[in-house]
C-alpha cells in the first residue's frame, strides 16, 4: 500500500519532524519546490534582473496545469487566487440577456460573496443535504434561465467528490455554462476538463498542487473564451502585452484574455514544479494510493469512536477526512504543539493526506486526537 509514499517521502524534509495532513490548506514543500523558490531568488540577487526566464517559466507553468487537466496551453489563464478567476469571470458574463446563477450550499463561501458583490445577478442557492448536493438537487434548480452553474469539484467541509460529468450534462441540457472550483480536488482526484464537458475550471496551486500561495489557473474552452469579453482586464490580457499603446485595446486569443497585471513570478516558479512532479507521478496514481489511505483512515477513526462526517464511501470521499470536534480550532493547536499538522473548519478537524503520508501516521494522530478527546470528558 505504502510504496508510493516511500519512493517520494526523501523529496519532502518537513517529515523528518512534522506529520503533515493539511493538504486540503497547505501542502508539504518538496525539494524541488525549494529549489525554485530559491532560482528565482538567486537570479535577482545575482543578475538584477530575470523577466524572461520568468516569463518562459510562466508559460512552462501553464503547459503543466493543462497537461494535469485535459487542456490546451492556450485555454489556461495565470492569476493571484481563485477568487480573482471567478472575479474576471462575473465581468465577463454580463451580457444583458441571462442574468440568473447558481451556486451550492457545499461551495467555499469567498465564491458566495463574489457573486453577490456583483449585484447584477439573480442569484439562487443549490440546498445540500449533510453536506452533499444529490444530482436531483441539480436538476431542480438549473433551469433555461440560468447563465452560470458554480459548483465545487470536492467540498471543503467534509472532501464529498461531486460527478462533475453528470453535473456538466444537466447544466448543459438546460443551457447553463459550468464553472468548477477545483481547488480541492486538482493535484489528486483525476480531471479531464474535455471528457467532463466542463466550460470553465479554477484551481489554486498552494493545496494538492504542492506550491505555494500567489497562483491559481483558470480554464476556459476555447470557443468559449472567444466569446467573453472580461471587464477585469489589464496588460496581460492584451493582444500584444509589450506594445505599450495607450490607446489600442484588444484582447489576448483564448483564456489569456483573462489575465490581468505582472504575475507573482515567485510562486509560478513553485507551482511549475509542483505541477511537474504531480505530472511525473501520475495523478490517477496518486488518487488511488490517497483513496486507499482515506478508506484506511474512516474505518480506524471510526473504530476508536470518532464522528467522521460526509460520505462514508471514499468513491465519493477520496482524500479529506473530517472529524467532528466542536473545539476544533483548540484542537488543531494542540496537535501543533506535537508537530501534527492539519487544517480545521468550523467543527471538524480534516486529515487531509497526500502521496507523501502514510497509513501510520493517519493512525497515529487519530489516536493522539483520541486522547485529546478522552482528557475533555
Amino acid at each position: 500500500m505504502e510504496g508510493l509514499s516511500q519512493q517520494y517521502r526523501s523529496l519532502f524534509p518537513v517529515l523528518h519532524t512534522h506529520t503533515m495532513l493539511a493538504s486540503c490548506s497547505q501542502s508539504a514543500l518538496a525539494l524541488p519546490v525549494s529549489r525554485a523558490i530559491k532560482e528565482y531568488h538567486d537570479s535577482l540577487l545575482q543578475t538584477g534582473a530575470n523577466w524572461n526566464e520568468a516569463i518562459k517559466k510562466t508559460e512552462s507553468a501553464r503547459n503543466e496545469f493543462a497537461v494535469l487537466i485535459g487542456a490546451e496551453p492556450e485555454e489556461i489563464a495565470v492569476l493571484p487566487s481563485v477568487s480573482d478567476a471567478i472575479v474576471s469571470i462575473a465581468s465577463a458574463l454580463q451580457d444583458g440577456k441571462k442574468k440568473k446563477v447558481v451556486y451550492t450550499e457545499i461551495d467555499f463561501p469567498a465564491a458566495a460573496h463574489i457573486w453577490k458583490a456583483q449585484r447584477d445577478y439573480d442569484l439562487s442557492v443549490i440546498p445540500s443535504s449533510d453536506g452533499m448536493v444529490p444530482l436531483e438537487n441539480y436538476e431542480a434548480c438549473i433551469s433555461e434561465e440560468t447563465l452560470l452553474t458554480c459548483v465545487p469539484h470536492v467540498n471543503y467541509y467534509n472532501g464529498f467528490l461531486q460527478d462533475i460529468k453528470q453535473i456538466a450534462a444537466i447544466a448543459r441540457e438546460k443551457g447553463s455554462l459550468l464553472f468548477v472550483d477545483a481547488y480541492q480536488s486538482a493535484g489528486h482526484v483525476p480531471i479531464d476538463v474535455k471528457e467532463s464537458g466542463i466550460d470553465m475550471l479554477a484551481a489554486g496551486s498552494r493545496k494538492y498542487m504542492l506550491g505555494i500561495p500567489g497562483t491559481a489557473f483558470l480554464y476556459v474552452r476555447k470557443e468559449l473564451a472567444e466569446q467573453l469579453r472580461p471587464k477585469a482586464s489589464g496588460w496581460f490580457g492584451q493582444q500584444s502585452a509589450a506594445a505599450f499603446d495607450l490607446n489600442r485595446f484588444s484582447y489576448a486569443s483564448g483564456a489569456k484574455r483573462f489575465e490581468t497585471g505582472t504575475p507573482s513570478f515567485i510562486s509560478l516558479y513553485a507551482a511549475h514544479e509542483g505541477l511537474s512532479l504531480l505530472n511525473e507521478i501520475g495523478v490517477s496514481r496518486i488518487h488511488v494510493y490517497i483513496k486507499e489511505l482515506s478508506a484506511y483512515a474512516f474505518q480506524y477513526a471510526s473504530e476508536r469512536g470518532l464522528r467522521v462526517m460526509g460520505p462514508t464511501s471514499s468513491d465519493q470521499r477520496p482524500g479529506m477526512i473530517s472529524i467532528y470536534d466542536e473545539r476544533a480550532s483548540e484542537t488543531a493547536e494542540r496537535l501543533k504543539k506535537q508537530k501534527i499538522v492539519c487544517a480545521p473548519r468550523n467543527n471538524v478537524i480534516r486529515l487531509a493526506p497526500h502521496f507523501y503520508n502514510t497509513k501510520d501516521e493517519l493512525t497515529y494522530v487519530i489516536d493522539e486526537l483520541v486522547n485529546i478527546f478522552a482528557c475533555r470528558q
